[in-house]
């Protein structure tokens, strides 16, 4: 089977062999309900308590600050709309960059009475300080600003943010589903902070899809959006996934040992970024601090839909945009909160890029990334 070389790991990561070895006895002979009392249930609460652990232990969380849900969209969702549940109607602030799993809970909130401001980013994707100092003023009760964004890799200070957003009586929310397993993210140091919640992703660090965590400070107060069974402290009812669980879990102690490995994509983020700009691209957010695996750039006169298609008939996966909203024709929104011209952003592309990626195959990327953007803007100039 054919298989392209894949430079699309924000949108999510191969499964690492032993996350699989430790989840197959859980997907055939340890079958047991958690919740039951015998000893197949005992055995897979054991193996879910295990997990929880070692999902703490990768953020410096204690485990009964972790509440487990299907996906990043879920505890996002769990944290906007439950705190808000709970809550008299007031001013909640997103940043203008926040995934649709953020932006799209906060702005049905205004449909019950909260007022919604989308935090200004400057040039390179920053939170804008003056304008959220303006918010602050405000009195906001929730605020959400993700730790990594996952079309451009900026960081945000969150830890500055979340102190003055606390001094402002907020209660804070980061989303760093592209954090976890890339830099060092510590949960303990956050909290001190002024962050209140944060959200990790099982699927983006080598781990399986539909598993996730809201690590959550237990002074908040939240709203389930699944009630039932009571499970997971009663803030997420459902009968557990064990197997996706326990893969979680390894994939969390496997993310732990790579962050040395950080350097190596570095590297190659230079080496690509070197090469894109001796071929004339624009590469966006590059004046502020990123992951180490993440590069978005635009090629002049080439469509970003397009060029992805081509490459990845040229043997090469990279992603036009987030890939939760692929489907979605306008320009990125990130890029248009950081002031860039939508005709710019709709050339848009992103490579993430993963420990199994080579300088060889950056190499060989460049070769078809000449060959297809060369007879693009042919035919984008016969076209004009």
């Amino acid at each position: 089977m054919f298989a392209p070389v894949y430079f699309d790991h924000n949108a999510t990561t191969p499964l690492e062999p032993p996350v699989l070895q430790a989840m197959l006895p859980w997907l055939s002979e340890q079958f047991g309900n958690a919740s039951s009392r015998h000893e197949y249930g005992r055995a897979a609460r054991r193996a879910i308590d295990e997990a929880r652990s070692q999902v703490a232990s990768a953020v410096g969380a204690h485990p009964t600050e972790i509440v487990f849900t299907s996906g990043g969209s879920e505890a996002n969702n769990l944290f906007i709309k439950g705190a808000a549940a709970c809550l008299k109607p007031g001013l909640l602030a997103v940043s203008a960059v926040e995934h649709p799993c953020v932006i799209k809970p906060a702005e049905q909130l205004v449909r019950r009475g909260w007022r919604l401001h989308k935090l200004a980013l400057d040039a390179d994707g920053r939170i804008d300080e003056q304008g959220f100092q303006v918010v602050l003023a405000q009195q906001p009760k929730l605020v959400s600003v993700m730790l990594a964004n996952n079309e451009t890799g900026v960081l945000q200070d969150v830890a500055a943010l979340a102190a003055q957003a606390k001094a402002a009586g907020a209660w804070f929310h980061t989303d760093a589903v592209q954090a976890v397993g890339k830099i060092a993210v510590d949960f303990r140091r956050l909290n001190a902070a002024g962050v209140h919640a944060l959200t990790l992703s099982a699927h983006k660090i080598g781990g399986p899809k539909g598993a996730a965590a809201l690590v959550l400070d237990k002074r908040v107060e939240l709203e389930p959006l699944i009630a039932g069974g009571g499970h997971e402290r009663g803030l997420r009812s459902g009968t557990e996934n064990v197997a996706a669980l326990v893969g979680f879990g390894m994939a969390c102690e496997l993310a732990e040992r790579r962050l040395a490995a950080a350097p190596v994509l570095i590297r190659l983020r230079a080496q690509l970024e070197s090469g894109l700009r001796d071929m004339g691209a624009t590469l966006f957010g590059t004046g502020a601090e990123r992951l180490p695996n993440t590069v978005c750039f635009a090629l002049p006169g080439v469509d970003g839909e397009t060029l992805v298609a081509q490459l990845d008939r040229a043997g090469f996966a990279l992603a036009s945009g987030a890939a939760c909203s692929s489907a979605n024709p306008e320009p990125s929104h990130v890029l248009r909160a950081m002031g860039v011209a939508p005709e710019l952003a709709r050339g848009a592309v992103r490579i993430s890029l993963g420990h199994a990626n080579t300088a060889a195959q950056v190499n060989d990327f460049f070769s078809a990334l000449r060959n297809t953007a060369a007879k693009l803007q042919r035919l984008t100039a016969v076209a004009i």
